[in-house]
C-alpha cells in the first residue's frame, strides 16, 4: 500500500532511510502546523464577538496575494538551481517553514502589525512550496530506478497522507491542552521544531546522489588530486555541505557567451591555440572563477572536463598536496604572480590531457554517473575555428 511496486529493487538504496526520516519530520511539522493555525485563527478574530468578518477576509486576501507574488518571483530567481542542489534546497525549505510557523505563533502577540507578520509568514511558506515541491520531484527522479517516477511519487504521497492523518489525530488531543497556555504552546512548538530540523537533516544526509554537481565534483576531485583515488558516492555524499547561500559566488561559470572571455581576435587565438577540446576557458584571477564558453558539440563529458579544468585552476591557488605535474605548475604560477592567466590555462590543458582520462575512469569505476551531471550550465553556445590536429610521428 505504501511502498513502490518491486520494492526494494525498483528504488535507490537510500530510499528506506530517507523515507523513514521524512515521515518523522512530516509528523513533527503537522503538529507544529496545528499550533500555528490556531494562532492565526486567534489573531484574525475567531471567537471574538467584536471581530469584523470583512477585516478578517481582507487580511486573508492580502496574505494570500503576497504569497502568490513571492512564489512567482522565487521560481524565476532560483528555479534553475533547485535540481542541481536538491538536498540543500530541501533542507532550506524545511527550516524556512519552521521560521514561517514561528512568525504565525508570535503574530497574535503583536496585533498592531499582525497583518504584516502573517503576510511575511505566508511569503515564506510559498517559497517553501516552490523549493520543497521542486526538490521533491528531483529526489523522486533520483529514487525511481525502473522508470517508475509516478509510482514512487504516488506512494510518497500516500505515506505523507498517513503521517498527516496521524498528526491530525494527535493535534485534536494536543490543542485543548495548550489553547489557554501560551508559554506551554510555545515550548511544545520549540520541541517539535528541534525534532523537525533533526529529522530533516538525517533524511537529507541519508541521500546518496550518484550525479555530480559543483560541490560533489569539488570534493571528489580534491580527494583524487591528493590521494590518487576517487571516493565512492556514499562517502562523498557524507562529506557534502548541506547549506546553500542565496548569494553564493560559484567558482565555475559554464556556458557563458563568448564576449565574456575575449575582447579581440588575438585573445581568441590564444584561447584556441594548442588544444582540440569543445570548450574555451578563461581564468578570472580577481574573482577566482573559471568562465567557460561551450561549443555546439559539447556533451556531458566535455562539460565535466571543463568543470574539472576550472577546479584544477582554483586548486593551483591553494596550498594542498597535488600530483607532481600540477605541483610544478603551481610553483611556476605562484612564483610569477604577474603571469598571464592565458599561459596557466594552456599549461593546465596539457596536464589534463593525461590526468582527466584517469579521473573519468576512476569516477566510472567508483559508481558515479558520468553520462549526465547536475552542473549549472547556461544556454550560450559558440562556434570557433578549430586548431589543426597535431600529427604523431
Amino acid at each position: 500500500v505504501f511502498l513502490p511496486q518491486g520494492f526494494p529493487d525498483s528504488v535507490s538504496a537510500d530510499y528506506l532511510a530517507y523515507q523513514l526520516w521524512d515521515s518523522v519530520q512530516a509528523f513533527a511539522s503537522s503538529l507544529s502546523g496545528a499550533l500555528a493555525t490556531q494562532a492565526v485563527l486567534l489573531g484574525i478574530g475567531v471567537g471574538d464577538a467584536k471581530a469584523s468578518v470583512s477585516a478578517a477576509t481582507a487580511t486573508w486576501l492580502v496574505k494570500d496575494s503576497t504569497g502568490m507574488l513571492g512564489r512567482i518571483l522565487f521560481a524565476w530567481w532560483k528555479g534553475s538551481q533547485l535540481d542541481r542542489n536538491a538536498k540543500q534546497w530541501r533542507l532550506f525549505a524545511d527550516i524556512l517553514n519552521d521560521v514561517a510557523m514561528f512568525l504565525e505563533i508570535m503574530a497574535p502577540m503583536y496585533p498592531f502589525c499582525f497583518t504584516m507578520i502573517i503576510c511575511t509568514s505566508n511569503l515564506a511558506k510559498c517559497i517553501v512550496g516552490v523549493a520543497g515541491g521542486a526538490t521533491r520531484a528531483a529526489l523522486t527522479m533520483h529514487q525511481a530506478r525502473r522508470g517508475n517516477m509516478a509510482d514512487v511519487s504516488a506512494k510518497d504521497s500516500s505515506q505523507e497522507t498517513l503521517v498527516n492523518l496521524a498528526g491530525l489525530l494527535v493535534s485534536l488531543l494536543m490543542l485543548p491542552l495548550v489553547s489557554d497556555r501560551p508559554s506551554f504552546s510555545l515550548g511544545c512548538f520549540f520541541l517539535l521544531t528541534a525534532l523537525h530540523i533533526y529529522a530533516n537533516y538525517r533524511a537529507v544526509r541519508a541521500l546518496v546522489m550518484e550525479t555530480l554537481n559543483e560541490g560533489r565534483l569539488g570534493l571528489v576531485l580534491t580527494h583524487f588530486l591528493q590521494r590518487g583515488e576517487v571516493p565512492r558516492p556514499t562517502s562523498a555524499n557524507q562529506m557534502e555541505p548541506l547549506w546553500t547561500g542565496f548569494w553564493s559566488s560559484p567558482s565555475l561559470s559554464l556556458g557563458v557567451p563568448l564576449h565574456r572571455l575575449i575582447s579581440s581576435i588575438s585573445e581568441l587565438q590564444q584561447l584556441t591555440e594548442g588544444h582540440q577540446e569543445a570548450y574555451l576557458l578563461h581564468w578570472d584571477q580577481s574573482r577566482k572563477q573559471a568562465q567557460v564558453a561551450l561549443s555546439q558539440t559539447a556533451g556531458p563529458e566535455t562539460v565535466l572536463r571543463a568543470a574539472t579544468h576550472g577546479l584544477v585552476l582554483g586548486a593551483l591557488q591553494g596550498d594542498g598536496p597535488l600530483p607532481r605535474e600540477l605541483d610544478e605548475l603551481r610553483s611556476q604560477y605562484q612564483a610569477g604572480s604577474g603571469q598571464d592567466s592565458w599561459v596557466a590555462v594552456k599549461e593546465t590543458h596539457q596536464v589534463l590531457d593525461k590526468l582527466f582520462p584517469k579521473f573519468l575512469k576512476g569516477l566510472q569505476d567508483a559508481g558515479w554517473r558520468t553520462e549526465k551531471h547536475q552542473l549549472e550550465v547556461d544556454e550560450w553556445r559558440a562556434t570557433w575555428p578549430q586548431c589543426p590536429a597535431k600529427k604523431v610521428l
